[in-house]
């Protein structure tokens, strides 16, 4: 394949990749005017930056195109990633939407230390981060333990929808992010349209299936004893992150996460133009824009600026220095950067 000098790296806009699932819903499409393909099962997730084996994301713009992420990770290595990301070579996030037709299972993903216990299974670490860009009316997020459950309730009320009574539950609300570490039980519900900021790491544990169903007939497999000792049951921290309600006159930034050793994500809320940098090579930066189009690029240079559709995320390579974020409409503009 085909690559461009370091200092003519650009930002990176990918294809997404569209993930079959039996809960998919339509939000992807009525939201956010994606041109899913028409499945069954449905899809219900696209991963728009992943670096799976696999699994890749392709480059659709510029002089890379049709170079998959991990080629350029091997390729441009630090000058991609920054100085400090010192593990494997990959993409170390995934960002994905999650479009939930019906409930997702009720699972746990495992953290550090269940995974070095059991080391040559192949299992990885997976924190992450939910933002919340759509709902229809009465959707839920169900993430952590209820501070008054027991560890004997939960069990006793594993297979009964009364496991909800076991479990931390908050109405959806446009803006509300929550951060969810591994080792915390969680489920999305029915209606929910959301960004995932996430570990490089498709390892899941079902907890329960809510007594669903495949396409096939066959209830799906449930992973109990991995799960029940992967789910952390000292944490009861609640993991909702509130949105920002007042309406901003000006540009502002807003922390989500901020103290997890996996990432580190903030709310651009825009009213014009923002300035910005990768800080001399030390991270990749990800800006996903939410309600309304960006532009992004080398502004002051006269460059092409990048146009970003709402749901849309691009990566600006770790040298690429500084750069504009431009918002495309009138009134607030919402961006989640997302660095290391």
């Amino acid at each position: 394949m085909a690559f461009v000098d370091p200092g003519k790296l650009y930002p990176l806009l990918f294809a997404p990749v569209y993930m079959p699932r039996v809960w998919g819903g339509s939000l992807m499409r009525e939201v956010l005017n994606r041109d899913v393909p028409e499945n069954v099962p449905p899809f219900g997730e696209a991963w728009d930056i992943v670096d799976r084996g696999d699994i890749q994301s392709v480059v659709r713009n510029g002089a890379l195109a049709g170079n998959t992420l991990n080629q350029l990770v091997n390729y441009y290595d630090h000058l991609l990633l920054g100085t400090k990301w010192n593990g494997a070579k990959r993409f170390p996030l995934i960002i994905k939407l999650i479009d939930a037709g019906e409930r997702l299972s009720l699972q746990v993903h495992p953290d550090e230390a269940y995974c070095s216990r059991n080391a040559g299974s192949g299992f990885e670490p997976k924190a992450e981060m939910w933002y919340v860009i759509s709902h229809r009316p009465g959707a839920r997020l169900m993430v952590g333990l209820n501070p008054r459950a027991t560890r004997q309730q939960m069990l006793s009320l594993m297979n009964s929808q009364e496991v909800e009574n076991c479990l931390q539950c908050y109405p959806s609300s446009n803006g509300d992010a929550y951060f969810i570490p591994a080792g915390t039980i969680h489920a999305i519900d029915a209606g929910n349209l959301l960004l995932e900021v996430q570990q490089n790491s498709d390892c899941s544990f079902r907890l329960s299936d809510w007594n669903r169903c495949d396409e096939n007939g066959n209830p799906r497999e449930l992973h109990t004893k991995e799960a029940l000792e992967a789910v952390d049951f000292m944490n009861r921290t609640t993991p909702r992150i509130p949105g920002v309600v007042d309406e901003v006159e000006h540009n502002r930034k807003f922390a989500l996460v901020n103290r997890s050793p996996a990432f580190t994500a903030d709310i651009l809320k825009l009213r014009n133009m923002w300035r910005d940098d990768t800080r001399n090579g030390l991270s990749f930066h990800l800006l996903t824009a939410i309600n309304n189009p960006i532009k992004v690029g080398r502004h002051s240079e006269n460059e092409a600026m990048v146009e970003v559709a709402p749901g849309e995320t691009v990566l600006l390579p770790a040298c690429f220095g500084g750069y504009f974020i431009v918002p495309q409409r009138s009134g607030a503009t919402d961006v989640i950067r997302t660095t290391l």
